[in-house]
Protein backbone atom coordinates (compact mmCIF):
# COMPACT_ATOMS: atom_id res chain seq x y z
CA UNK A 1 0.00 0.00 0.00
CA UNK A 2 1.40 3.44 -0.98
CA UNK A 3 2.87 5.66 2.00
CA UNK A 4 -0.04 8.31 3.06
CA UNK A 5 1.00 11.55 2.89
CA UNK A 6 0.75 13.93 6.06
CA UNK A 7 -0.21 16.96 6.32
CA UNK A 8 1.59 20.09 7.69
CA UNK A 9 -0.39 23.11 8.59
CA UNK A 10 2.54 25.22 8.74
CA UNK A 11 3.31 23.86 5.04
CA UNK A 12 -0.20 26.11 3.63
CA UNK A 13 0.36 29.34 2.47
CA UNK A 14 -2.75 31.26 2.14
CA UNK A 15 -2.91 34.65 -1.31
CA UNK A 16 -5.32 37.29 -0.14
CA UNK A 17 -5.28 39.03 -3.65
CA UNK A 18 -7.61 38.54 -6.28
CA UNK A 19 -9.62 34.90 -6.00
CA UNK A 20 -8.15 34.57 -2.00
CA UNK A 21 -8.02 30.80 -1.14
CA UNK A 22 -5.61 27.83 -0.09
CA UNK A 23 -2.97 27.98 -2.62
CA UNK A 24 -0.23 26.50 -2.56
CA UNK A 25 -0.77 23.74 -0.04
CA UNK A 26 1.84 20.71 -0.12
CA UNK A 27 1.71 17.28 1.81
CA UNK A 28 5.16 16.28 3.42
CA UNK A 29 5.26 12.71 3.57
CA UNK A 30 5.65 10.56 6.46
CA UNK A 31 9.51 9.51 7.31
CA UNK A 32 11.14 6.81 5.77
CA UNK A 33 10.92 4.48 8.86
CA UNK A 34 7.88 4.48 11.42
CA UNK A 35 9.42 2.09 13.76
CA UNK A 36 13.25 2.05 15.29
CA UNK A 37 13.63 -0.67 17.60
CA UNK A 38 16.04 -0.66 20.13
CA UNK A 39 18.89 -3.63 20.19
CA UNK A 40 16.87 -6.08 22.26
CA UNK A 41 15.12 -9.13 22.70
CA UNK A 42 13.15 -10.85 25.01
CA UNK A 43 14.09 -13.26 27.21
CA UNK A 44 12.36 -16.23 26.24
CA UNK A 45 13.80 -15.50 22.24
CA UNK A 46 10.77 -14.28 20.45
CA UNK A 47 11.17 -10.56 19.27
CA UNK A 48 9.77 -8.23 21.90
CA UNK A 49 6.73 -5.66 21.56
CA UNK A 50 7.60 -1.92 20.17
CA UNK A 51 7.88 0.46 22.93
CA UNK A 52 6.14 3.55 22.66
CA UNK A 53 9.87 5.84 22.15
CA UNK A 54 10.63 3.33 19.67
CA UNK A 55 7.54 4.72 17.39
CA UNK A 56 8.32 7.74 14.83
CA UNK A 57 7.23 10.75 16.42
CA UNK A 58 4.51 11.32 13.83
CA UNK A 59 2.57 8.46 15.17
CA UNK A 60 2.62 9.68 19.09
CA UNK A 61 -0.01 12.30 18.75
CA UNK A 62 -2.61 10.06 17.37
CA UNK A 63 -1.64 7.29 19.77
CA UNK A 64 -1.67 9.85 22.91
CA UNK A 65 -5.22 11.24 21.52
CA UNK A 66 -7.08 7.54 20.58
CA UNK A 67 -5.69 5.52 23.12
CA UNK A 68 -5.91 7.42 26.37
CA UNK A 69 -9.08 9.64 27.70
CA UNK A 70 -7.81 13.28 28.95
CA UNK A 71 -8.71 11.88 32.58
CA UNK A 72 -6.52 9.12 32.09
CA UNK A 73 -3.73 11.42 30.73
CA UNK A 74 -4.17 13.86 33.80
CA UNK A 75 -3.84 11.03 36.09
CA UNK A 76 -0.35 9.83 34.59
CA UNK A 77 1.15 13.46 34.11
CA UNK A 78 0.02 13.88 37.87
CA UNK A 79 1.76 11.04 38.71
CA UNK A 80 4.62 12.05 37.12
CA UNK A 81 4.33 15.87 38.78
CA UNK A 82 4.24 17.18 34.79
CA UNK A 83 0.39 18.75 35.36
CA UNK A 84 -1.23 21.87 37.19
CA UNK A 85 -5.14 22.39 38.23
CA UNK A 86 -4.83 25.37 34.92
CA UNK A 87 -3.61 22.73 32.31
CA UNK A 88 -5.80 22.91 29.76
CA UNK A 89 -6.99 19.85 27.21
CA UNK A 90 -4.32 21.13 24.58
CA UNK A 91 -1.72 21.12 27.43
CA UNK A 92 -2.34 17.68 28.47
CA UNK A 93 -2.11 16.48 25.26
CA UNK A 94 1.34 18.33 24.18
CA UNK A 95 3.01 17.05 27.58
CA UNK A 96 1.85 13.25 26.73
CA UNK A 97 2.78 13.68 22.82
CA UNK A 98 6.15 14.71 24.57
CA UNK A 99 6.75 12.12 26.98
CA UNK A 100 6.06 9.19 24.19
CA UNK A 101 9.07 10.40 22.41
CA UNK A 102 11.82 10.40 25.39
CA UNK A 103 13.78 7.75 26.43
CA UNK A 104 13.56 7.49 30.05
CA UNK A 105 11.41 6.71 32.79
CA UNK A 106 8.66 9.17 32.34
CA UNK A 107 8.19 7.28 28.87
CA UNK A 108 8.04 3.76 30.56
CA UNK A 109 5.19 5.35 32.82
CA UNK A 110 2.77 6.35 29.54
CA UNK A 111 3.83 2.77 28.18
CA UNK A 112 2.65 0.68 31.00
CA UNK A 113 -1.02 2.89 31.72
CA UNK A 114 -1.39 2.32 27.85
CA UNK A 115 -0.81 -1.63 28.14
CA UNK A 116 -2.41 -1.99 31.45
CA UNK A 117 -5.94 0.27 29.71
CA UNK A 118 -5.57 -1.92 26.59
CA UNK A 119 -3.97 -5.48 27.95
CA UNK A 120 -7.20 -7.49 26.69
CA UNK A 121 -6.59 -6.29 23.37
CA UNK A 122 -2.67 -7.00 23.28
CA UNK A 123 -3.36 -10.51 24.41
CA UNK A 124 -5.83 -10.99 21.67
CA UNK A 125 -3.05 -9.68 19.45
CA UNK A 126 -0.60 -11.72 20.81
CA UNK A 127 -1.87 -14.40 18.98
CA UNK A 128 -0.95 -13.27 15.82
CA UNK A 129 2.27 -14.51 14.10
CA UNK A 130 2.42 -12.84 11.16
CA UNK A 131 1.71 -9.27 9.12
CA UNK A 132 -1.28 -10.70 8.05
CA UNK A 133 -2.77 -12.09 11.34
CA UNK A 134 -1.50 -8.40 12.66
CA UNK A 135 -4.30 -7.11 9.98
CA UNK A 136 -6.74 -9.43 10.59
CA UNK A 137 -6.95 -8.73 14.71
CA UNK A 138 -7.34 -5.45 13.66
CA UNK A 139 -10.00 -5.46 10.88
CA UNK A 140 -11.61 -7.52 13.77
CA UNK A 141 -11.21 -4.84 16.56
CA UNK A 142 -12.60 -2.31 13.81
CA UNK A 143 -15.73 -3.91 13.43
CA UNK A 144 -15.87 -4.81 17.14
CA UNK A 145 -15.81 -0.70 17.71
CA UNK A 146 -12.43 -1.63 20.01
CA UNK A 147 -10.79 1.47 17.72
CA UNK A 148 -8.26 2.46 21.08
CA UNK A 149 -7.42 -1.10 21.87
CA UNK A 150 -6.96 -2.37 18.62
CA UNK A 151 -5.00 0.59 17.26
CA UNK A 152 -2.35 0.18 20.15
CA UNK A 153 -1.94 -3.39 20.33
CA UNK A 154 -1.52 -3.07 16.18
CA UNK A 155 1.20 -0.52 16.48
CA UNK A 156 3.42 -1.94 19.23
CA UNK A 157 2.84 -5.39 18.02
CA UNK A 158 6.43 -7.53 17.32
CA UNK A 159 5.06 -8.48 13.85
CA UNK A 160 3.83 -4.98 12.58
CA UNK A 161 5.95 -3.76 9.54
CA UNK A 162 6.35 -0.02 8.26
CA UNK A 163 3.63 -0.57 5.78
CA UNK A 164 1.23 -1.99 8.30
CA UNK A 165 1.93 0.38 10.20
CA UNK A 166 1.42 3.54 7.42
CA UNK A 167 -1.84 1.79 6.62
CA UNK A 168 -3.44 1.70 9.99
CA UNK A 169 -2.31 5.33 10.97
CA UNK A 170 -4.03 6.19 7.80
CA UNK A 171 -7.16 4.58 8.87
CA UNK A 172 -6.90 6.23 11.76
CA UNK A 173 -6.56 9.25 10.74
CA UNK A 174 -9.65 9.53 8.24
CA UNK A 175 -12.06 8.47 10.98
CA UNK A 176 -10.50 10.71 13.69
CA UNK A 177 -11.98 13.60 10.46
CA UNK A 178 -15.31 11.20 10.39
CA UNK A 179 -16.26 11.32 13.60
CA UNK A 180 -15.48 15.49 14.13
CA UNK A 181 -17.40 15.99 11.00
CA UNK A 182 -20.27 13.80 12.83
CA UNK A 183 -20.39 15.48 15.91
CA UNK A 184 -20.07 19.24 14.71
CA UNK A 185 -23.04 18.05 12.32
CA UNK A 186 -25.24 17.13 15.75
CA UNK A 187 -23.76 20.38 16.84
CA UNK A 188 -24.97 22.68 13.99
CA UNK A 189 -28.78 20.66 13.57
CA UNK A 190 -29.09 21.09 17.55
CA UNK A 191 -28.37 25.18 17.17
CA UNK A 192 -30.39 25.29 13.72
CA UNK A 193 -33.51 23.51 15.75
CA UNK A 194 -32.66 26.29 18.53
CA UNK A 195 -32.64 29.14 16.30
CA UNK A 196 -36.25 27.64 14.15
CA UNK A 197 -37.50 27.56 17.79
CA UNK A 198 -36.70 31.37 18.93
CA UNK A 199 -38.23 32.28 14.72
CA UNK A 200 -41.15 30.49 15.69
CA UNK A 201 -41.68 31.94 18.76
CA UNK A 202 -40.94 35.79 17.92
CA UNK A 203 -43.16 35.34 14.90
CA UNK A 204 -45.98 33.64 16.86
CA UNK A 205 -46.23 36.80 19.14
CA UNK A 206 -45.95 39.40 16.21
CA UNK A 207 -48.88 37.74 14.86
CA UNK A 208 -50.95 37.47 18.36
CA UNK A 209 -49.86 41.21 18.63
CA UNK A 210 -51.33 42.43 15.02
CA UNK A 211 -54.84 39.89 15.80
CA UNK A 212 -55.39 41.96 19.00
CA UNK A 213 -54.59 45.05 17.14
CA UNK A 214 -57.01 44.27 14.45
CA UNK A 215 -59.26 43.48 16.68
CA UNK A 216 -59.43 46.41 18.49
CA UNK A 217 -59.45 48.39 15.61
CA UNK A 218 -62.63 47.03 13.78
CA UNK A 219 -64.76 47.02 17.42
CA UNK A 220 -63.72 50.78 18.28
CA UNK A 221 -64.63 51.24 14.32
CA UNK A 222 -68.10 49.34 14.67
CA UNK A 223 -68.80 51.00 17.89
CA UNK A 224 -68.25 54.58 15.99
CA UNK A 225 -70.65 53.33 13.43
CA UNK A 226 -73.18 52.66 15.50
CA UNK A 227 -73.05 55.63 17.76
CA UNK A 228 -73.47 57.55 14.27
CA UNK A 229 -76.42 55.69 12.99
CA UNK A 230 -78.13 56.31 16.82
CA UNK A 231 -77.20 59.61 16.85
CA UNK A 232 -78.90 60.16 13.43
CA UNK A 233 -82.29 58.09 14.10
CA UNK A 234 -82.19 60.10 17.37
CA UNK A 235 -81.73 63.51 15.34
CA UNK A 236 -84.85 62.59 12.82
CA UNK A 237 -86.94 61.38 15.39
CA UNK A 238 -86.89 64.57 17.65
CA UNK A 239 -87.34 66.77 14.54
CA UNK A 240 -90.33 64.84 13.23
CA UNK A 241 -89.38 65.14 9.70
CA UNK A 242 -90.92 62.12 7.94
CA UNK A 243 -88.80 60.01 6.42
CA UNK A 244 -87.06 60.64 2.80
CA UNK A 245 -86.88 57.65 0.90
CA UNK A 246 -83.05 59.30 -0.31
CA UNK A 247 -82.12 59.25 3.55
CA UNK A 248 -83.57 55.69 4.51
CA UNK A 249 -81.84 54.13 0.94
CA UNK A 250 -78.71 55.77 2.28
CA UNK A 251 -79.13 54.19 5.94
CA UNK A 252 -79.36 50.98 4.29
CA UNK A 253 -76.80 50.94 2.20
CA UNK A 254 -74.82 51.97 5.53
CA UNK A 255 -76.09 49.17 7.19
CA UNK A 256 -75.60 47.01 4.19
CA UNK A 257 -71.73 48.23 4.35
CA UNK A 258 -71.49 47.66 8.07
CA UNK A 259 -72.57 44.12 7.76
CA UNK A 260 -70.35 43.49 4.46
CA UNK A 261 -67.32 44.55 6.58
CA UNK A 262 -68.34 43.09 9.73
CA UNK A 263 -68.43 39.08 7.52
CA UNK A 264 -65.18 39.95 6.01
CA UNK A 265 -63.21 40.73 9.40
CA UNK A 266 -64.93 37.80 10.94
CA UNK A 267 -63.49 35.77 7.75
CA UNK A 268 -60.22 37.05 8.09
CA UNK A 269 -60.80 36.63 11.73
CA UNK A 270 -61.48 32.79 10.91
CA UNK A 271 -58.19 32.74 8.93
CA UNK A 272 -55.63 34.34 11.07
CA UNK A 273 -57.21 31.61 14.04
CA UNK A 274 -56.70 28.96 11.81
CA UNK A 275 -52.94 29.90 11.02
CA UNK A 276 -52.26 30.95 14.96
CA UNK A 277 -53.33 26.83 16.06
CA UNK A 278 -51.37 25.15 12.92
CA UNK A 279 -48.09 27.73 13.77
CA UNK A 280 -49.25 26.37 17.60
CA UNK A 281 -49.21 22.88 17.13
CA UNK A 282 -45.76 23.46 14.55
CA UNK A 283 -44.09 25.08 17.63
CA UNK A 284 -45.14 22.39 20.30
CA UNK A 285 -44.11 19.48 17.83
CA UNK A 286 -40.81 21.27 17.75
CA UNK A 287 -40.96 21.43 21.73
CA UNK A 288 -41.27 17.95 21.63
CA UNK A 289 -38.25 16.95 19.19
CA UNK A 290 -36.00 19.23 21.27
CA UNK A 291 -36.60 17.64 24.21
CA UNK A 292 -36.87 14.24 22.58
CA UNK A 293 -33.18 15.08 21.77
CA UNK A 294 -31.93 16.31 24.70
CA UNK A 295 -33.46 12.98 26.90
CA UNK A 296 -31.57 10.81 24.09
CA UNK A 297 -28.55 12.94 24.69
CA UNK A 298 -29.17 12.80 28.32
CA UNK A 299 -28.88 8.70 27.69
CA UNK A 300 -25.70 9.01 25.28
CA UNK A 301 -23.99 10.64 28.33
CA UNK A 302 -24.65 9.00 31.26
CA UNK A 303 -23.93 5.70 29.03
CA UNK A 304 -20.64 7.51 28.30
CA UNK A 305 -19.76 8.11 31.10
CA UNK A 306 -20.31 4.43 32.80
CA UNK A 307 -17.87 3.33 29.86
CA UNK A 308 -15.21 6.17 30.66
CA UNK A 309 -15.52 4.95 34.51
CA UNK A 310 -15.23 1.07 33.47
CA UNK A 311 -11.83 2.11 31.42
CA UNK A 312 -10.20 4.33 34.28
CA UNK A 313 -7.24 2.05 35.49
CA UNK A 314 -7.81 0.89 39.14
CA UNK A 315 -5.07 1.64 41.37
CA UNK A 316 -3.76 -0.95 43.59
CA UNK A 317 -5.85 -0.82 46.58
CA UNK A 318 -9.11 -0.44 44.26
CA UNK A 319 -8.26 -4.04 42.13
CA UNK A 320 -7.74 -5.22 46.29
CA UNK A 321 -10.94 -4.32 47.02
CA UNK A 322 -14.07 -6.61 46.75
CA UNK A 323 -16.12 -5.48 43.58
CA UNK A 324 -19.44 -3.95 44.26
CA UNK A 325 -21.57 -6.49 42.36
CA UNK A 326 -19.86 -9.28 44.34
CA UNK A 327 -22.62 -12.24 44.79
CA UNK A 328 -25.16 -10.43 42.15
CA UNK A 329 -26.45 -12.74 39.58
CA UNK A 330 -27.93 -11.07 36.92
CA UNK A 331 -30.30 -12.36 34.01
CA UNK A 332 -29.82 -11.02 30.15
CA UNK A 333 -32.70 -11.83 27.93
CA UNK A 334 -32.37 -11.58 24.69
CA UNK A 335 -29.50 -9.20 23.13
CA UNK A 336 -26.71 -10.33 19.69
CA UNK A 337 -25.05 -13.34 20.34
CA UNK A 338 -21.76 -11.95 18.98
CA UNK A 339 -21.96 -9.23 22.63
CA UNK A 340 -22.47 -12.10 24.94
CA UNK A 341 -18.61 -12.67 25.82
CA UNK A 342 -18.04 -8.95 26.25
CA UNK A 343 -21.35 -8.05 28.55
CA UNK A 344 -20.48 -11.82 30.84
CA UNK A 345 -16.58 -10.51 30.58
CA UNK A 346 -18.20 -7.24 32.19
CA UNK A 347 -20.54 -8.67 34.72
CA UNK A 348 -18.15 -11.07 35.73
CA UNK A 349 -15.18 -7.70 36.34
CA UNK A 350 -17.83 -6.69 38.71
CA UNK A 351 -18.19 -9.87 40.56
CA UNK A 352 -21.54 -10.39 39.52
CA UNK A 353 -22.75 -14.21 38.15
CA UNK A 354 -24.09 -13.43 34.14
CA UNK A 355 -27.23 -15.57 33.30
CA UNK A 356 -28.28 -15.71 29.56
CA UNK A 357 -31.27 -16.21 27.66
CA UNK A 358 -31.68 -15.96 24.33
CA UNK A 359 -35.86 -14.97 24.60
CA UNK A 360 -37.55 -18.03 23.08
CA UNK A 361 -40.78 -18.79 24.08
CA UNK A 362 -42.11 -21.61 21.99
CA UNK A 363 -39.70 -24.59 23.95
CA UNK A 364 -37.67 -23.29 26.61
CA UNK A 365 -40.10 -20.99 28.64
CA UNK A 366 -39.89 -23.08 31.38
CA UNK A 367 -35.88 -22.66 31.10
CA UNK A 368 -36.78 -18.97 31.31
CA UNK A 369 -38.73 -19.34 34.21
CA UNK A 370 -35.83 -20.88 36.35
CA UNK A 371 -33.22 -18.53 34.98
CA UNK A 372 -35.41 -15.78 36.40
CA UNK A 373 -35.46 -17.56 39.80
CA UNK A 374 -31.70 -17.77 40.01
CA UNK A 375 -31.55 -14.06 38.94
CA UNK A 376 -31.25 -11.00 41.15
CA UNK A 377 -32.30 -8.52 38.74
CA UNK A 378 -33.60 -9.54 34.95
CA UNK A 379 -32.45 -7.26 32.18
CA UNK A 380 -33.45 -7.28 28.43
CA UNK A 381 -32.58 -4.73 25.52
CA UNK A 382 -36.16 -3.54 23.85
CA UNK A 383 -34.94 -3.54 20.54
CA UNK A 384 -33.42 -6.89 19.92
CA UNK A 385 -35.77 -9.43 21.82
CA UNK A 386 -39.43 -10.65 21.04
CA UNK A 387 -42.44 -9.02 22.52
CA UNK A 388 -43.76 -11.75 24.03
CA UNK A 389 -40.39 -12.85 25.85
CA UNK A 390 -40.80 -9.50 27.40
CA UNK A 391 -44.52 -9.81 28.39
CA UNK A 392 -43.44 -13.55 30.04
CA UNK A 393 -40.13 -11.60 31.67
CA UNK A 394 -42.31 -8.83 33.18
CA UNK A 395 -45.01 -11.28 34.02
CA UNK A 396 -42.67 -13.56 36.03
CA UNK A 397 -40.52 -10.82 37.86
CA UNK A 398 -43.58 -9.68 39.30
CA UNK A 399 -44.86 -13.01 40.34
CA UNK A 400 -41.30 -13.68 42.07
CA UNK A 401 -41.16 -9.92 43.01
CA UNK A 402 -37.58 -9.37 41.35
CA UNK A 403 -36.54 -6.08 39.70
CA UNK A 404 -36.83 -5.77 35.91
CA UNK A 405 -34.54 -2.96 33.73
CA UNK A 406 -35.30 -2.01 30.07
CA UNK A 407 -32.22 -1.46 28.53
CA UNK A 408 -32.45 1.77 25.34
CA UNK A 409 -30.30 -1.07 23.28
CA UNK A 410 -28.49 -3.91 23.07
CA UNK A 411 -25.58 -1.63 22.69
CA UNK A 412 -22.47 -2.26 25.47
CA UNK A 413 -22.89 1.13 26.95
CA UNK A 414 -26.66 0.92 28.14
CA UNK A 415 -25.58 -2.56 30.00
CA UNK A 416 -23.01 -1.33 31.78
CA UNK A 417 -24.88 2.08 32.40
CA UNK A 418 -27.49 -0.08 33.88
CA UNK A 419 -24.74 -2.18 36.10
CA UNK A 420 -23.84 1.51 37.29
CA UNK A 421 -27.10 1.90 38.60
CA UNK A 422 -27.50 -1.51 40.30
CA UNK A 423 -27.23 -1.35 44.24
CA UNK A 424 -24.18 -2.97 45.88
CA UNK A 425 -24.81 -6.88 46.68
CA UNK A 426 -27.46 -8.88 46.09
CA UNK A 427 -29.80 -7.28 48.78
CA UNK A 428 -32.27 -4.98 47.48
Amino acid sequence: MTAIPRFDPLAVRVNNGAGAGLRGMRLSPLPPRMIVPELEERRDGRSRRTKIWELSHHLHCSIVGTCLSTGELRQVLAKLGQVADDCSEHDLHGRGVTLAGQRDGAAKVLHKALDRKHRVAVARFDKAGTVDEVRAEWREAVKRGDIPGGYWAAMTHPAASDALVREIFGEVHMLSHLVGAANRADIRKLAELEAENDRLRAKLARQQDQLRDGLTRRDARIQELNDLLARRIGEEAMAGQPDDGSERAALDGLVASLEQRLRSESNRRIAVEERLARLTGELAREREQLAAARRHEAVLRDELEAIESDLVPQTAEAEAAPTSLAGLSVLYVGGRPDRLGHLRALSEQRGATFLHHDGGVDDRSGLLAGLVSRADIVMFPVECVSHEAVAIVKRLCRQMAKPYVPLRSSATGSFVSALARVPSGPAW
